[in-house]
């Protein structure tokens, strides 16, 4: 893959490259009308794979927070067209990387020295890249090291890259500005979080502390005297990225059992640290033959905050769901699905829509056992999305619904959801700890 020597920088430039991308998207239209009119029965997919392999050049160029929005639209198989979440599935470990003499001018940044000077072998070729930075393998005598290197700009570019492509999720959303203002503001502040690796450092350290009672679930080791504002450095750890995990043809039953660390590591952070790690894509673990789980990136951890965890997981109950309309009603208005400026007639809309749509996700949580393979659940969650955002009744009330804490949480679980789709996946869903000594609070 073809190395980047530099990366656009200033607001003017990272602007130009998206307006350039327009222009190949406009001249892709000229070419898909005129394959049709000759009858080229695949003009329409060829005019997708165009545009998504386009945008996704020109993201891949920029890094950061604007490549990170192609990451996320990845992750979510129902929200873009196929051509697209496959092309932009790519932004999560293997954008093209940065170029060798960058590297080292960020290493002489942070320490003063080159990586030659502190590893007794450094890799200058990446070995992963994404969108907010990527990874060399290094040595010490006979230890291995991953060395992750954030490109740089990405964190002075966070704000500018969201105004450039806040018009455009708007307009996805068919809403206007004020009415998801807390919401932008919550990614924003992740976004700015993901750019910190003084805080990823930290985070990593304690959710890897935390965590390590969980059986077949590892973590890295991470150094901080060999770790800067820019550069984090762990230990190597074996294991492939999931597409390459299937490749190999695995049996199910090791899917299943690393389908079943997984469940089990999102239910212990959620439930004994209220805090998740809230970037649950597949270059983010490293599946094993032997049914483990390595997991990496504590760049974005989202805290829960008591308040909002007591309310929202009362929705797991069952009974709640199912006839206690009157309790569910007044719980809808303390998690902001419903507005006391709401009408009658929006209160009892709302209420039927977010039931429907809560029974629906909480599915997993509510059986003993679950099935996330095949189409069945999978399709249904995300068919519902769909059908919601067609629905000109519900975009004619103005005001986007439910707490701003929603944003990462919702995140987590359909990208988790999506990995155990993958993995054809049948689990115990009833997961329960009580690692109360582990049990970490954040401020």
């Amino acid at each position: 893959m073809k190395e980047q020597d530099k990366i656009p920088v200033s607001k003017v430039k990272r602007a130009a490259k998206l307006v350039s991308a327009g222009a190949k998207i406009g001249g892709n239209y000229v070419k898909y009308y005129a394959k049709k009119a000759i009858g080229n029965e695949d003009a329409k997919k060829e005019l997708l794979e165009d545009n998504a392999d386009d945008i996704y050049t020109s993201l891949s160029e920029l890094k950061g927070s604007a490549l990170k929005m192609a990451q996320l639209i990845s992750m979510d198989k129902g929200m873009m067209p196929t051509a697209f979440s496959e092309r932009f599935a790519q932004a999560q470990y293997s954008a093209p990387p940065l170029s060798y003499p960058l590297v080292v001018k960020t290493f002489k940044q942070n320490f003063g020295k080159t990586p030659n000077e502190i590893f007794d072998s450094f890799a200058k070729v990446a070995t992963n890249a994404a969108s907010i930075g990527q990874v060399h393998k290094a040595r010490i005598k006979d230890k291995k090291f991953a060395v992750k290197i954030q490109y740089p700009g990405v964190a002075d570019a966070v704000k500018s890259d969201l105004k450039l492509v806040k018009p455009i999720a708007l307009k996805m959303m068919g809403v206007k500005e004020h009415e998801i203002k807390q919401y932008i503001e919550e990614v924003e502040a992740k976004l700015l979080e993901e750019t910190d690796y003084k805080l990823e450092l930290k985070q990593s350290m304690e959710v890897g502390k935390a965590c390590e009672k969980l059986d077949g679930v590892f973590f890295p080791t991470y150094y901080p005297n060999l770790s800067g504002n820019r550069i984090l450095t762990m230990d190597w750890m074996e294991g492939m990225h999931m597409k390459e995990f299937l490749a190999t043809n695995p049996p199910q039953e090791v899917k299943n059992s690393i389908a079943q660390k997984l469940w089990n590591f999102y239910d212990f952070q959620l439930n004994e640290l209220q805090a998740i790690h809230a970037d649950p894509h597949p270059g983010n673990f490293l599946f094993r033959e032997d049914g483990t789980l390595g997991v990496i990136d504590f760049g974005c951890v989202k805290r829960i905050p008591d308040q909002f965890y007591s309310k929202y997981f009362r929705l797991m109950d069952d009974n709640l769901l199912h006839g206690r309309d009157a309790e569910l009603m007044e719980l809808f208005m303390d998690l902001e699905f419903l507005t006391k400026n709401d009408t009658e007639e929006e209160k009892v809309m709302f209420f039927e829509v977010f039931k429907n749509l809560m029974r629906l996700l909480t599915k997993p949580f509510r059986a003993d056992e679950f099935y996330f393979g095949g189409d069945d659940y999978y399709k249904k969650v995300h068919s519902y999305g769909a059908e919601l955002s067609q629905r000109k009744d519900l975009k004619k009330s103005g005001n986007a619904r439910g707490s701003k804490h929603l944003v990462y949480i919702n995140r987590t679980y359909l990208g988790l959801y999506a990995i155990l789709n993958e993995l054809n996946a049948t689990i115990i869903t009833t997961v329960s700890f009580n690692f109360q000594e582990q049990k970490m609070k954040y401020a």
